[in-house]
Formats: structure tokens, sequence, C-alpha cells
């Protein structure tokens, strides 16, 4: 496809092939073209499966990280251990997820644009991206020095905070390697070079459990230890990516060094960016939002541990659909960039079926190991029964938050940040933790009340999704990453 070509009117749009495959066809035909289709499914479905695989890969290795850490703390006390995980829920809230949803910004722009064949702009792309993250780790940086402070003003116990707090400095260089790694990650990503990211995050992760072991034990750093681990692997992992990047051949034409372009449009991505991480924030804020409500109840010792249990779990499981819906991001957004909207709405139609498959078999195995799950967490017989209560919940969630995932990757892949912000305010905080609220303090179902309120916001935001889906015209969406492409390209030619 030349540059400055319009995809839309180089693919036959849907309805006219319709129209072209719909009379005057004998069974033969009808029976070859049905081949065809299944044909074009398997292979749809083999391409998101050998991008998904290394991508839920990548995401379970990379959130070791933290697990790991903490795992090494947990030997040093209950002290050590409260603080640090404590620590690291507030690093999410406040830093790693905003890091996140600003950084998913590129799977739409990088994805269309190589789609569209625009091999130069992802570079430029990323470049920006990389630049505006940097700059709003600043401020995060800020957040997480006084975050003792924070900590104790919202009512945490003091030295547990302070302890936290501590933690937390000696992590504030992760902070601008963990936006550098979102970058890069999805750089590789949207050109479906997703095998580099996994070794990267394999040989950080293996050394991480050395570095680990290291600083906390045998230098004697102990929690400090344990964070600076972190910083160190994360660093690790980006300059691994970087050098690869810099010298492999499949990136040479999308990488062609640093260049001033990228200081041009950094408000046309902002305009992307954060709304992205608004989406992305809204999610993940209400599920750590519920594990705080449950230090309300009565034996809020009980329920706070069964609920960050429950959370923990629902994390772990949460990193096979970051890795569908990534997988389906880059397969819409490239379809759209090239002009195919007919390859856009297969990729979406397939990715739901792989979806609904995994979603129903993470559910029944939820739901069977529900009498185990409790004792790999605690000895206590009242937390072991409660968790085996909490597993059925745990299955329907993880089944909506596995296709809600796939929609709003499908949804990033078309550019529709700002209108799956407005859908998961609605969902959690108009319905989803009003409805926690409700079930566990007015009904007095406690902890199970406020998974049930969870549940009820993944309800609304996966039925907002799929009517969204069900209602897209696929060919205008193709018009609208054209667009959304040329006007990158003409910006970064602007003087």
């Amino acid at each position: 496809m030349e540059r400055g070509e319009n995809p839309c009117l180089k693919s036959p749009l849907i309805g006219n092939q319709e129209e072209a495959s719909g009379y005057g066809f004998d069974g033969e035909t009808s029976h070859q073209e049905g081949i065809s289709i299944c044909a074009n499914f398997v292979e749809e479905a083999r391409k998101q499966l050998w991008l998904a695989g290394p991508l839920i890969a990548v995401s379970l290795l990379q959130y070791c990280l933290q697990v790991i850490a903490i795992m090494f703390v947990g030997h040093l006390g209950k002290l050590a251990l409260s603080s640090a995980s404590l620590a690291s829920s507030f690093a999410s809230v406040t830093g790693f997820s905003v890091l996140l949803g600003m950084g998913s910004a590129l799977e739409t722009l990088c994805g269309q644009a190589y789609g569209a064949k625009q091999y130069h702009m992802l570079g430029i792309h990323t470049q920006r991206a990389m630049l505006t993250l940097l700059a709003i780790s600043v401020p995060l940086t800020v957040i997480w020095f006084y975050t003792s402070t924070i900590l104790i003003a919202l009512g945490q116990n003091p030295e547990i905070s302070i302890a936290a707090g501590t933690f937390n400095c000696w992590m504030i260089p992760s902070l601008f390697a963990y936006g550098l790694l979102q970058c890069l990650n999805r750089f590789l990503q949207t050109q479906n070079n997703v095998f580099p990211m996994l070794i990267s995050s394999a040989v950080t992760t293996f050394l991480h459990i050395l570095v680990c072991w290291g600083l906390v034990f045998k230098c004697g750093l102990g929690s400090k230890g344990a964070a600076l681990a972190i910083t160190i692997s994360n660093w690790v992992n980006v300059f691994v990516l970087a050098i690869y990047i810099k010298f492999s051949q499949a990136c040479i034409k999308t990488w062609t060094g640093f260049s001033s372009e990228a200081l041009h449009g950094i408000v046309s991505f902002l305009r992307l960016a954060l709304p992205s991480a608004i989406m992305i924030c809204f999610e993940y804020w209400s599920f750590e939002m519920v594990v705080l409500l449950s230090g309300l109840l009565p034996n809020p010792k009980l329920e706070t541990s069964v609920l960050s249990i429950s959370l923990n779990t629902c994390w772990m499981v949460y990193m096979i659909s970051v890795g569908l819906g990534g997988a389906i991001s880059t397969r819409v957004s490239n379809e759209l960039g090239a002009g195919n909207s007919q390859g856009a709405r297969l990729a979406l139609r397939v990715m739901i079926i792989i979806a609904i498959t995994e979603g129903a078999t993470v559910g029944v195995t939820t739901v069977l190991v529900r009498h185990v799950w409790g004792r790999l967490y605690s000895n206590e017989t009242e937390v072991i029964n409660y968790v085996a209560k909490m597993m059925p919940l745990l299955a329907l969630s993880d089944f909506l938050d596995g296709f809600q995932c796939v929609l709003s990757g499908a949804a990033r892949g078309c550019g529709w940040q700002n209108l799956c912000a407005v859908i998961n305010l609605g969902a959690y905080y108009v319905v989803g933790i009003p409805s926690a609220i409700l079930f566990a303090f007015v009904l007095h179902i406690g902890g199970m009340g406020l998974w049930m309120g969870i549940i009820c916001g993944l309800l609304i935001q996966v039925l907002a999704l799929v009517t969204v889906n069900a209602c897209t015209n696929w060919d205008q969406e193709t018009a609208e990453a054209w667009r959304r492409v040329q006007k990158s390209s003409l910006i970064d030619k602007a003087p």
C-alpha cells in the first residue's frame, strides 16, 4: 500500500462482497465458501493464539516481580509483610496502573500505523509516549515519597504506614523504568513481535529471584532490599528490550533512532492516553476499594484476609485475560490500519469464542479447587472455609472479567478509550461500589456481598461493551483509523 492511499478504497466493503456472493451459486460453490470461511476462522485463531500465548506469559512474569519480592519479605515477620503488601497496593493504585493505562494508548496508535504500513510512525509514537510517561512519573514520585503521610491521613496503622512509605521510597526509580517498559512492550506487541518480550521477561524474573535473595538476606537490607530488587529487575528488562530494538533487523523499519518529531503532537497523544489511563484506573481502583471496605466489616481480620486472597487470585487469573486483550487489540488495530474491516470483525468474533472457552475453563477449575485453594494461604479452618464459599463468586467474576478484558482490548484497537472510560465510571462507581456497600453493610452479606457488588459492576460493563461492539460499523471504524494515521503523519511533518 502506498503512503497516502486510502485503504478503505483498496479493499471491498463487506456488504459488496455479500452482494457479489449471495446470488446464483450452486451447492458446490456454497460448500467451497463454507470451507473458505472455516479456513479463515482457523487461520485467525492461529494468529491470535500465537500472539496471546507469549503475551499471557509476559503478563504473568512481570506481575510476579512484586509477588516474589513480597514472598521474600514475608519471611521477615508480620510487620514487614503487612507493610510491603500495603505499599505494593498503594504503588499499584497511584503509579503503576496510571502508567499502564497511558502506555496502552500505543495499542491504538502503533497498531493502526503498523497496519497502514506507516512503519516509521511506530518509533515516533513510542518516543512520544516515553517522553510523556517519564514526565508523568515525576509527580507520581512525589506521591510515593509521601506514602506514609498519605496512608496515616487515610487512617491506616502508623507503624505499618511508615514501613510502607520506606518500601515505596526505595521503589521510586522503578516508576520510570515501568513507564518505559510499557512503551517498549506496546512497540513490539503491535508489530506481532512478542517472543523477545517473553524471553526478556523470563530472564528478568529468574534473575529477580536471585537479586531478591541477595539483597534481602545476604546484604541484610530486609524489605528495602526487596523494593530495590523490583527496581533493578524493571530496569534490566528495559535495557534488554532497548538493546534488542536498537540492533534487531526485525525493528529496522520501525525504529530509525531518536527524532525531534517525537516532540510534536504530545497534546494529541495525551488526548488518547489520559482517557486510556482513566479507563484502566477506574477498573483497578474499584477492586482495591473492595479490600479497603472489608476492613470496616465485623471481624475485619477475617474479611480482609479472605478478600485479599480473593483479589490476589483474581489478579493472577486476570493476567490470562490481559494477554488475550493485548492480542485482540493488536489484531483489530492492525486490520483497521490496513483497511480490512472484514478482518477486524472476524478477529473479534474469533477472540470472543476463545475468551468464552478460557473463561468457562477457568470458572470450572476455580469451583473444583474451592476446598483446596484456601490452604495455600492459611492454616486456619475459618479462613479456608470462607475462601471455599467465595470461590464460586470468583469463578463468575473471572469469567465476566475475562470477557470484558477482550472487549476492552478490541475497544483500544479501535481507539474508543473515551467511551470506555465513561462505561467503566458508570459500571463500577454508579453500580458496582454502591451495590457492594448495599450487599455488605445494608443486607449484611459481608465480604461476599462486597464481591457481589463487583460482579454487578462487571455485568454492566460487559453488557455495555457488547452493545457497543454489536452496533459497530466496521467500515466506518476503518475510515476513522485511516484518518487517525494520516493526521498523526501530518502532525509529525509539521515544522
